[in-house]
């Protein structure tokens, strides 16, 4: 039975192709693109779908390309409640550069969201019952009001259902002043939390013990890129470093660790277990090209063979 809803506020289409040499002023010759349904809680979707789980995804549909959206992650097996919005569903970009194996991303903006559109996004996960997980993960679109927090957690709360937050910036600081059971920001929105432009990786433990102190907040799990991810509970500190591997593609790395976390989570088992799985499912995902999210086969090879390193304390 499905029990974990995401919420993207943000969708996009993502297209991935490659060239030769970028140049500018150039006509550049393309190789053939792949499209995929993306922005966060649908690629947490996604994931936990090539995990072996499953999840609904409501999101915001525009258009024509709202309609291909839809299509594309229905030919997925997702289970979707799509939102219809009056703007297009937006598209973004990757290119890699094969000459220097460089990545080119360009995201592009969120049209305009009216507040029909947002209280229909909450009235469509009020309805979903036997909900254990509630996930929004991604950016807002404009016009989504910072007291949709408030909301969904209030959702959360009455239903009972863990409240997992993956967002930047002032939204981020909504979501854990509303209260959430976990975050999991990388250490440049995990600095912005305090008031800082930039920390590194030894300041994690102490600014998420001050964060889960000070807000409703249970987890915070830092990512660190390609140095792993740092779990803080009140009662746990632990640094989960992963294997390096061959780079080919970092999008979709943390939306896929994040899937990783809440299937594990959903299956019983512990923060620690599931934070070790959820860095494998982000390691995973950078050994594909493009937006192609992680493979079970490479994930559960990584897991087996990734170092736990304590940093305080062995839960």
């Amino acid at each position: 039975m499905t029990n974990i809803v995401t919420i993207t506020f943000n969708p996009a289409i993502d297209k991935s192709t490659t060239i030769p040499l970028l140049i500018p002023e150039k006509k550049l010759h393309c190789s053939t693109p792949t499209y995929e349904p993306g922005g966060g809680g649908i690629n947490v979707a996604r994931a936990i779908k090539k995990l072996g789980g499953n999840a609904i995804a409501i999101y915001l549909e525009g258009g024509y390309s709202g309609k291909f959206f839809t299509d594309l992650l229905t030919n997925e097996k997702i289970t979707n409640i799509p939102i219809h919005t009056i703007g297009l569903t937006r598209e973004n970009l990757v290119v890699k550069e094969l000459s220097t194996n460089k990545q080119f991303r360009f995201g592009m903006p969120g049209h305009q969201v009216s507040e029909k559109e947002c209280i229909n996004c909450v009235s469509a996960l009020m309805k979903i019952h036997d909900v254990k997980y509630i996930v929004i993960s991604g950016s807002l679109s404009p016009g989504i009001p910072k007291d949709i927090f408030i909301k969904i957690a209030a959702i959360a709360h009455l239903k009972n259902a863990k409240l997992i937050v993956d967002t930047s910036g002032d939204a981020l600081k909504f979501a854990i002043e509303a209260g959430t059971y976990l975050i999991k920001p990388n250490l440049k929105e995990l600095a912005s939390l305090v008031g800082k432009d930039i920390i590194s990786p030894n300041q994690v433990e102490k600014i998420s013990q001050e964060i889960i102190s000070k807000y409703h907040c249970e987890i915070v799990i830092t990512s660190l890129g390609a140095a792993g991810a740092m779990l803080t509970t009140k009662d746990i500190t632990l640094r989960i470093t992963p294997p390096k591997v061959n780079v080919q593609s970092t999008v979709g790395a943390g939306d896929s660790m994040l899937a990783g976390i809440i299937h594990s989570l959903s299956n019983g088992k512990t923060i620690t277990e599931s934070t070790r799985y959820g860095v494998a499912c982000g390691t995973a995902a950078t050994m594909n090209q493009g937006t192609e999210l992680c493979h079970l086969n490479d994930v559960e090879h990584l897991y087996d063979i990734i170092a736990l390193e304590n940093v305080t304390n062995q839960p």
